[in-house]
C-alpha cells in the first residue's frame, strides 16, 4: 500500500530523516517506533507532504505521491492525525468532522455547508466511535482524549485507504486507550491499512503486525513485533530496555 524509498529531510546540516526506507503492507498495521528525535514524525510529515522532503520517493498504491500537495494526497486515499489536535475550537464536533469531507470538483463548492449526506456520514462515524453524545459540543469544551477521538472521526470522512496515526495514545487515560485500540483493530479488520507512530510499547506489541524501528533518521530494524522485541541493538542502543519491560 505504501512504499517509502531513501526518504531524506535535512534542516541545514541536520539530517532529521536520512535515507529512510520501509513499506506498509495493505490490510496490515505497521508501527514506526524509535526514541525521541529519531525522525518518525518528520517522516510522517514528508509522507503526507505537510513538509516537503529533501529527496527520496513515496509511493501509494502503485502511484508516486511525494510531488503532490497535501489535499491531493488525501484524495488519493491517505489521511493522517497529528500529535496535537488541530480541531476548530469555535465549531461543534459535528461541524469539525463534516468540514473534513472532500470537495469533489468545482460543483462541490456550491453545496450547502452541511450537506445532509455528509452530516449522516459524520453521525455514523461518531456512532461507530461511541461519541454521538458529543456531536453538538463545542470543540473547545472537549477533554484531551475526546479531541483525539474527534480527530480520529475526521480522519475517516475522506474514506481513506491508509491512515497515519501520530501518537494516538499520547496523554490518553487507560480506559480511553482501550477504546482507541479497539477502534483501530476494527477498522483494520474491515480492510483499512494503518501506519502508526507511538511510544506506548504495550500498544505497539499488542496491535501491530510489523514494526519498523528508526534511530537518527534511519531504519535500524524491521520485522514482526516478536523479532523486534528481541533485537539487542534496538533494546540496548535505542530503547533502553523499554520493549523488554513491555
Amino acid at each position: 500500500m505504501l512504499t517509502v524509498t531513501n526518504l531524506c529531510k535535512h534542516f541545514g546540516g541536520i539530517r532529521a530523516v536520512d535515507g529512510c526506507s520501509f513499506t506498509a503492507e495493505a490490510g496490515k498495521i505497521t508501527a514506526l517506533i524509535g526514541p525521541n528525535g529519531a525522525g518518525k514524525t518528520t517522516a510522517f510529515n514528508c509522507i503526507s507532504r505537510t513538509m516537503a522532503p529533501t529527496s527520496g520517493e513515496v509511493w501509494l498504491d502503485g502511484g508516486r505521491i511525494d510531488h503532490l500537495r497535501p489535499h491531493e494526497i488525501t484524495a488519493k486515499g491517505l489521511s493522517r492525525t497529528f500529535q496535537i489536535s488541530r480541531n476548530l475550537a469555535d465549531m461543534t464536533v459535528l461541524e469539525n468532522i463534516v468540514c473534513q469531507a472532500p470537495i469533489r470538483g468545482w460543483r462541490g463548492l456550491m453545496k450547502p455547508a452541511m450537506p445532509p449526506e455528509e452530516v449522516a456520514k459524520a453521525e455514523g462515524i461518531l456512532e461507530f466511535l461511541g461519541i454521538s453524545r458529543l456531536a453538538h459540543e463545542d470543540g473547545a469544551n472537549l477533554s484531551y482524549g475526546q479531541k483525539k477521538l474527534m480527530d480520529f472521526a475526521a480522519l475517516l470522512m475522506s474514506d481513506p485507504k491508509i491512515i497515519l496515526l501520530d501518537e494516538p495514545a499520547g496523554g490518553v487515560n487507560p480506559s480511553l486507550l482501550e477504546e482507541i485500540i479497539g477502534h483501530i483493530r476494527k477498522l483494520n479488520e474491515a480492510g483499512l491499512t494503518v501506519l502508526i507512530v507511538e511510544h506506548n510499547m504495550d500498544l505497539i506489541m499488542r496491535l501491530s503486525h510489523r514494526v519498523v524501528v528508526m534511530a537518527q533518521g534511519q531504519v535500524i530494524a524491521d520485522g514482526p513485533p516478536e523479532m523486534v522485541r528481541e533485537d539487542p541493538a534496538v533494546l540496548d542502543a535505542y530503547l533502553g530496555g523499554a520493549l523488554e519491560a513491555a
